[in-house]
């Protein structure tokens, strides 16, 4: 999709303005009017990334789109099923939220109906006796609701993940990693080539997402596709001091891409000598199946600091999957 940005005007501007309207966000009438995309405009898309854990640019390009298009949904409002292209949106979330906390595991709350959330549903059905056909309408919201899921309660979600990650056992050795350079700049892509470099004399096997322009859900298929254990995102931004990020929102995260981004920014923390791990929901982060995290590079960075960023970033994804096959007593 184009970005749309400030100075821009038109239908497209008109359609997230009334959609950030209805999700509480407020817009100059005189904006409103002309359909343009001025200050109050910016200011309410920002306020939305801030929200939902995107950065914060002002820019709506595919992942601010997309979520806002998401949170503009209730659960009820349609007839959730299994299908392709997935169901996305606040509705799914919260149904995913609701059958973890009645013990069905919907696996990562992350807004996509997929095959975890779908095997929940028909085992929710199953056991309330219910017709076991996957969709989620009326009669099964009205038993989900019934039932009074504990909605406040720690996800089991998260739980299980904390639980798999503390009993992981691996080796980054024969391990593919992926990385993606994020943007298709010289930078980004000496970069991602110095940190394939850093990688392979771990034992590591690492595969470019993309050398060419590609949407973010597109390079995350490409990542689940290559069955990668990890996934290293970089991402540029002139305003950056560096940071590391893994997917989570405000009410829930992926515990191992936790761990996996606070054992980068150990390494991280040598070179830049401050330490942001934080957690955001962009598309990479979300849609990825493995560990993933998304790495913002300070701004000052060139190209004679990209070979010690790489090896210290392969020494946190070393740290995580392990160096050598683990011996067991």
């Amino acid at each position: 999709m184009e970005v749309i940005r400030s100075g821009g005007s038109g239908d497209a501007v008109r359609d997230v303005q009334l959609r950030l309207l209805g999700l509480g966000a407020e817009i100059d009438t005189a904006e409103l009017e002309t359909r343009s995309f001025r200050v109050s405009t910016e200011e309410a898309v920002r306020w939305f990334q801030r929200t939902r854990g995107l950065p914060e640019d002002g820019l709506v390009g595919p992942d601010t789109w997309g979520q806002i298009v998401e949170a503009g949904y209730v659960l009820g409002d349609r007839t959730l099923y299994l299908r392709v292209p997935a169901f996305r949106g606040d509705d799914v979330r919260a149904l995913q939220r609701s059958l973890n906390a009645l013990g069905f595991d919907a696996g990562r709350e992350d807004g996509i109906l997929g095959e975890a959330t779908d095997r929940a549903v028909r085992d929710f059905q199953r056991n309330v006796g219910r017709p076991v056909d996957g969709i989620v309408g009326s009669e099964t919201l009205a038993a989900i609701e019934r039932l009074r899921p504990q909605l406040e309660a720690p996800s089991r979600a998260i739980v299980r993940e904390e639980e798999a990650v503390r009993a992981m056992v691996s080796t980054l050795e024969g391990s593919v990693v992926a990385i993606d350079p994020g943007t298709q700049d010289d930078l980004a892509l000496e970069l991602a080539a110095a940190l394939a470099k850093a990688l392979e004399p771990r034992g590591a096997q690492p595969v470019l997402l993309a050398a060419e322009p590609l949407a973010p859900s597109d390079r995350a298929r490409r990542a689940n596709a290559a069955a990668a254990a990890a996934c290293i995102s970089l991402r540029f931004d002139p305003d950056a001091a560096g940071g590391c990020f893994y997917y989570g929102t405000e009410r829930t995260h992926s515990p191992a891409g936790k761990r996996l981004a606070e054992l980068i920014s150990d390494q991280l923390e040598k070179l830049w000598g401050a330490r942001d791990v934080r957690r955001r929901s962009v598309a990479i982060l979300r849609e990825t199946r493995m560990p993933t995290v998304q790495i913002e590079p300070p701004a000052n960075l060139d190209g004679t600091g990209c070979s010690a960023l790489a090896d210290a970033i392969a020494a946190g994804v070393e740290r995580f999957l392990g160096a050598s096959v683990p011996t067991r007593a």
